[in-house]
């Protein structure tokens, strides 16, 4: 049962453009290093579930230098499988990278400075 004011996740699939943010690609990641099996959305947990993951997900690229180059061939092939499925996944459900971008620079330019 949920409290009131306690905060669940969507599920990756439920989240914007198919999991396109930054708890999306913590999952993904999970997924790489087979912290978390691939059929495990993340639908329902909570808050902390989620930094826990996050941190497991940050011991594992430490390993590797933060570098997905490092990452040993078989990790490599999942990695590059998953953030394939998921970016076709975005783009269908509307993503545009491009977009996402040029939103982001506009967040970093300051008031009344040009764009």
């Amino acid at each position: 049962m949920t409290r009131p004011g306690e905060r669940r996740y969507v599920g990756i699939h439920n989240d914007l453009y198919g999991g396109m943010t930054d708890t999306g690609k913590i999952i993904r990641d999970a997924w790489v290093f087979g912290l978390i099996p691939e059929t495990e959305t993340c639908e329902g947990w909570m808050v902390q579930g989620i930094q826990d993951l996050w941190d497991k997900v940050n011991a594992k690229w430490g390993e590797y230098g933060f570098r997905v180059a490092n990452l040993p061939p078989e990790a490599r092939e999942r990695f590059d499988r998953i953030q394939a499925a998921a970016v076709a996944r975005a783009r269908a459900a509307g993503w545009d990278p491009e977009r996402d971008v040029a939103e982001d620079e506009k967040e970093e330019v300051g008031p009344g400075e040009p764009v």
